[in-house]
């Protein structure tokens, strides 16, 4: 329909970048969100749109200092909480009458991301950025409910840039060739490779430990038990068990939300572990709602951790992912 413009594209006098995949979940959306923001935040006044998935609110909502993950969205929130000082954070279903919402309440505003809204079209991005995941690439895939694509691959083609995340630490010329023959971009668009750097544990209730572990210093006698409700945990579990810690796994659905059963189970699951020392790693976008949950036993408050995470790109060509998106930026302003 857009593409005979039956339904026309909103076109806005600030730029738009919008941040997206053609599956369902586990691509790496919010910290590449997050890299973007990073890369930006000093030249523009940035401000972050989201649709804020199950929440408990509708329509627009201004993220502030009062706001919580049931308000806003967990991913929302994440982004607030690390950027909310220089940044503006909101949230609404209908990304046209968002973004309208966010240059009324603040003009300042004169660069727009969007977060996970490559399927909504109604709005003309100036910079689109498509993921598709190293293990789960969209050429592998089906559409649902066969696969995970929510649309086919051909709509790949309205991308500038495409990045393939979650990569290994090394990767050989095959995988690369692998990657380009089968995406089979056109010349104008960009392709690079991501993958995750993983920071110092950090204690999820600070006030409450006591002692910061350091994962390389764990023993063949100690635990972990990993707690996470995304889309795609094995990342980080592949991680954790390059230590010598034994690793444990409790897992639930993406975006959940944790009852006072679900925690109850956690604390059993945990009191199984067998280990001299045992703690509890858990995801940066779990780690949001956890904090915020009345439910959460205070036995383990001084044993819980998330673990932070960064996107660095693999340097396979001179053509950095930065200096494209700031050109691309530059281009439309002129």
């Amino acid at each position: 329909m857009f593409k005979w413009q039956i339904l026309k594209q909103k076109e806005f006098q600030v730029p738009v970048v919008v941040v997206g995949n053609i599956g369902v979940g586990g691509t790496g959306k919010t910290p590449h969100t997050e890299y973007i923001i990073n890369l930006l935040r000093y030249k523009y006044h940035v401000g972050v749109l989201s649709r804020g998935y199950k929440r408990s609110t509708k329509g627009f909502v201004l993220a502030t200092r009062r706001s919580t993950p049931l308000d806003i969205g967990d991913e929302p929130y994440q982004i607030y909480q690390k950027f909310g000082r220089e940044i503006t954070v909101a949230v609404c279903e209908d990304r046209c009458h968002g973004i309208e919402e966010m240059l009324r309440l603040d003009p300042r505003i004169n660069l727009i991301i969007l977060d996970d809204a490559f399927q909504h079209r109604y709005v003309k991005p100036t910079l689109s950025i498509v993921l598709t995941e190293f293990n789960n690439p969209i050429f592998y895939d089906k559409l649902l409910p066969l696969g995970r694509l929510r649309e086919p691959q051909s709509a790949v083609y309205r991308a500038d840039m495409v990045v393939v995340t979650k990569c290994p630490d090394q990767l050989n010329p095959l995988e690369y060739r692998i990657f380009k023959n089968n995406l089979k971009l056109f010349p104008f668009q960009k392709l690079f490779f991501s993958r995750y750097r993983y920071g110092a544990l950090k204690p999820l209730f600070p006030d409450d430990v006591t002692e910061q572990i350091q994962l390389n210093r764990l023993t063949e006698q100690d635990s972990i038990l990993v707690l996470s409700g995304i889309a795609n945990p094995k990342p980080l579990i592949r991680y954790l068990k390059g230590f010598r810690a034994k690793v444990k796994v409790k897992l639930f659905p993406d975006h959940h939300n944790f009852s006072r059963k679900d925690l109850e189970t956690v604390v059993k699951r945990f009191n199984e572990t067998d280990g001299q020392r045992k703690y509890i790693v858990t995801t940066e976008k779990d780690a949001v709602r956890l904090t915020n949950n009345p439910y959460f036993p205070h036995s383990l408050k001084k044993l819980i951790y998330y673990q932070p995470i960064e996107v660095d790109f693999d340097p396979m060509n001179s053509q950095t992912f930065d200096l494209e998106v700031q050109k691309s930026l530059l281009n439309a302003i002129k």
